[in-house]
């Protein structure tokens, strides 16, 4: 059974990404577009998720996304989807 998702969001005006992993991933998007109305420019899109049972798999895949190397990985991956 799933409980944890390690997730992407992009924003392509700033040519950037923002990970994170919750339980809830409905209710953590929510929390992101209520988060872009008090910041200008904010405007995150969910572009790619992972599903984990364990908290520390998502929690470990996660920190490896925000490395150099696993931000060449989502570059790769999602080429066609970041143009």
């Amino acid at each position: 059974m799933i409980k944890y998702i390690t997730y992407v969001l992009y924003n392509t005006h700033l040519n950037q990404f923002y990970m994170g992993y919750t339980s809830d991933i409905e209710r953590r998007i929510k929390e992101h577009e209520i988060a872009e109305l008090h910041h200008r420019n904010k405007d995150f899109n969910l572009i790619y998720y992972e599903a984990f049972t364990s908290k520390k798999d998502a929690k470990r895949r996660e920190k490896y996304l925000k490395t150099t190397q696993g931000r060449r990985m989502l570059r790769l991956v999602l080429r066609d989807t970041l143009k």
